[in-house]
């Protein structure tokens, strides 16, 4: 009997066919980006303070802007660093009665004066110093008391990764990498326009849920796709660099933010994309693997014959024989992950290390929305330096190994972290430097947590063990964005220490995981717990063979997001 493993040999590994197929698949992370950390721009929070309509006439009279008015008139509240003007309140004063002059209004006298007039809370809404751009946030007064819904946007769109990560795993299986890819993309064609015409904010989250259902089972399945039609050496490659793409996406989005202000029309130029991937009904075939599976052994050999004409290879009467994989089946459930004691250890670890990245990757990027500056140049540079991890990690785990990169790049990250938390502003092109360095710390652990979960676990409970584990990452996300907007009231720089803690702790407890390299692939949970019971096979000199189709169904972002 010939399996397809046997097949790539004839039909090609890499070849010009499956190249082909891997890059229309690779520009389904780009607009990934956009839907990941979109929330930069399309949720920025712009300056404000109460709106007062009785100003309205004084600053008329006085030919005042809305600035110039604030800055006269406004009261001021202490934080952390300096008295500031007032966000979330305004003095209960009315300007029209009080006879003074706007020469007077000028001066000191209005900060003595009133200093002790009542003050209330914004009962008239705000007033937004745009700069030419708008955002949910404006539109529907996210602000002050209402901020967490800010919060609860991004934190919803996770909600949706999470299902969609396990039901469209799920329809993939039963259904087909295919139809389940395109599935998702009609999906996210739907719900991305159905969030861009939101008519108010519970709409808009019910949308952002359904928008990150399909988006991420779309991503996931086409990750299980391209590793079912490459050779097994080949798995790992295509899974980095199609992560890869979702950096290209990273830079591409302040461009688009830049050219599209508004941020309805900025929803449609990320949703088009998922849209014109309905095209791919003409262009990828579905995985002889999966109809393999499925008993499908004609439609198998008809698509794997196409694969090798389309390479410039002839099969051999092999292809009659051809059939599924024989394995054994064991049944696995979650408490396989726990019951004994270095399985539990590595879950542990493992859990912990989808979370930070999460929260740490997703933190540091949704904080160039709040920290100042010019938010199109300082995200531009920050994606920049995502591209070195994966030719780092590429580089490296075949030299050095997987635990000391790993860990490594958790430290550096956090490291980064602290440095720029403590740095004065004053140095800003250093705090740049090192929140670069930062970036691309937890871009590295991020794309390295994906096989290392995957070499860790036994076969028959590997698929499970990855899944169970990345549900902490969509975790992270959820709560990524309540720990950096809230904690940022108290201190700007707070978030980074959090960052910084969790990073730092993920990277030591890497340490205490075992090295893979080289180390066959563990079959039952005896070849964890008692390892040098395993007697190894010459023949078994690639740890790469371990990325089977089915152990990538739970990755996450494009990093895995």
């Amino acid at each position: 009997m010939t399996t397809f493993d046997d097949i790539l040999e004839e039909t090609g590994k890499f070849g010009l066919c499956q190249k082909r197929i891997f890059g229309l698949l690779c520009l389904v992370s780009m607009p990934f980006a956009g839907v990941y950390v979109g929330i930069v721009f399309q949720g920025f929070t712009p300056e404000h303070w109460c709106r007062d309509p009785g100003l309205n006439q004084l600053s008329e009279n006085c030919g005042w802007g809305q600035l110039e008015t604030r800055r006269h008139i406004v009261s001021l509240v202490n934080d952390s660093a300096d008295a500031i003007h007032a966000q979330c309140e305004r003095y209960e004063v009315d300007w029209n009665d009080t006879g003074l002059a706007c020469e007077v209004m000028k001066a000191e006298f209005i900060s003595i004066s009133f200093s002790r007039a009542p003050v209330l809370g914004c009962k008239d809404g705000w007033e937004y110093d745009y700069e030419g751009r708008t955002s949910f946030v404006t539109e529907f007064d996210l602000v002050c008391g209402n901020s967490w819904m800010v919060d609860m946007f991004q934190s919803m769109l996770n909600v949706g990764f999470l299902a969609g990560s396990i039901v469209m795993g799920y329809l993939a299986d039963r259904f087909g990498r295919k139809m389940c890819f395109l599935l998702s993309n009609l999906l996210n064609g739907v719900a991305g326009i159905l969030v861009a015409i939101s008519p108010n904010y519970i709409a808009l989250l019910v949308f952002r849920v359904l928008y990150g259902f399909g988006v991420k089972g779309g991503w996931v399945t086409a990750y299980v796709l391209i590793t079912e039609l490459v050779g097994v050496e080949y798995r790992r490659m295509v899974g980095v660099l199609l992560q890869m793409f979702f950096s290209v996406g990273i830079l591409i989005l302040p461009l688009i933010a830049y050219l599209i202000p508004n941020w309805r029309w900025l929803q449609v130029a990320i949703t088009v994309p998922y849209i014109l991937f309905l095209l791919y009904y003409w262009f990828i075939p579905e995985s002889p693997r999966w109809l393999l599976s499925q008993n499908n052994i004609r439609k198998a050999v008809h698509i794997t014959g196409q694969i090798a004409k389309e390479n410039g290879k002839t099969l051999s009467k092999n292809i009659e024989t051809l059939t599924g994989d024989n394995t054994d089946i064991t049944t696995a459930s979650f408490l396989d992950l726990i019951r004994t004691p270095k399985m539990r250890k590595y879950t542990f670890i493992l859990m912990f290390n989808w979370f930070t990245s999460a929260v740490v990757y997703q933190g540091l990027i949704m904080r160039l929305g709040i920290q100042g500056g010019n938010v199109y140049v300082d995200f531009l540079i920050s994606g920049v330096v995502e591209f070195p991890a994966a030719f780092l990690i590429l580089f490296t785990i075949e030299r050095i190994g997987r635990r000391i990169p790993f860990a490594t790049a958790n430290i550096v990250s956090g490291v980064a972290c602290f440095v720029v938390a403590f740095t004065p502003d004053s140095l800003l092109w250093f705090k740049m430097f090192v929140a670069c360095i930062g970036r691309l710390g937890i871009t590295m652990a991020f794309e390295m947590v994906v096989f290392v979960n995957t070499e860790l676990y036994p076969t028959f409970v590997r698929n499970l063990g990855v899944s169970a584990c990345s549900t902490l990452c969509d975790i992270g996300g959820i709560v990524a964005p309540f720990l950096l907007y809230r904690l940022a009231v108290i201190w700007l720089e707070l978030p980074l220490i959090i960052f910084g803690v969790i990073a730092f702790v993920a990277g030591a407890l890497v340490l205490m995981l075992p090295e893979t390299k080289g180390v066959p692939l563990p079959e039952t949970i005896d070849d964890i717990e008692f390892p040098n019971r395993k007697k190894e096979s010459p023949g078994e000199t690639q740890p790469m063979m371990n990325l089977l189709s089915t152990d990538v169904t739970a990755v996450v972002k494009p990093l895995d997001v």
